[in-house]
């Protein structure tokens, strides 16, 4: 098993981790704001630095991870829960509004443990909760996919919606091309630029190399 805790640290420097705090503001407050309401129960599914969960307007919530830094950089209103994607029967079931994740699915090393993944976001979610799921598009990202250590699993667009449906979710939006593919190096982060290029759909075509996949549970 990759050791999260040292791999964060060899990955992100200190700057590249503030950077991107930055840049999920911007996210949440443009973007994803508009699919999670503000008074949702919502989890951040591998939550990382806190980065999505700590920047969301929400009634309620929750943070999942493994990486043993993780719950030093949640904020105090966030229940954190330490266990795997595979076991989530520590939360509450069939109370959230909203299940989120980023950049996660890709650290799977097969379809099986996916689609438990995906039952067991079943059960957390409420009838008509939605699941929220961007990642990197091995139709789009073919190349630097692979340039991470802990990416196994390659995923599109096309084969996440339907493992989603596959596991009893509607999929309501697919966006095949979303953000870039990294926040990292010398990509420009400003906020109006991120702003910008949010509210500009026609440039998603030519930089966006993640998807976005919305699926809601019946």
């Amino acid at each position: 098993m990759v050791d999260l805790k040292r791999l964060y640290d060899m990955r992100f420097t200190q700057a590249g981790t503030a950077k991107r705090i930055a840049v999920w503001k911007v996210l949440c407050s443009s973007f994803f704001s508009k699919l999670v309401p503000r008074d949702a129960t919502v989890l951040d599914l591998a939550c990382g630095y806190g980065e999505f969960i700590n920047n969301i307007e929400a009634g309620a919530k929750y943070a999942v991870d493994l990486n043993k830094d993780s719950p030093a950089h949640v904020d105090p209103g966030v229940t954190f829960v330490a266990t795997s994607a595979l076991d989530l029967s520590a939360l509450p079931q069939g109370a959230f509004d909203v299940v989120f994740t980023s950049n996660f699915l890709e650290h799977f090393h097969c379809k099986s443990d996916l689609d438990r993944v995906f039952q067991e976001v079943v059960k957390l979610l409420k009838p008509g909760g939605k699941f929220i799921v961007v990642g990197p598009n091995i139709k789009y990202a073919y190349k630097e996919y692979w340039d991470y250590y802990d990416h196994y699993l390659p995923l599109s667009h096309l084969s996440l919606a339907e493992g989603l449906e596959l596991a009893g979710l509607r999929v309501e939006r697919v966006v095949p091309r979303f953000l870039p593919y990294t926040m990292q190096g010398r990509t420009p982060t400003a906020g109006f630029l991120i702003r910008a290029y949010l509210a500009l759909p026609f440039a998603w075509r030519f930089m966006g190399k993640q998807f976005l996949v919305v699926a809601r549970k019946p």
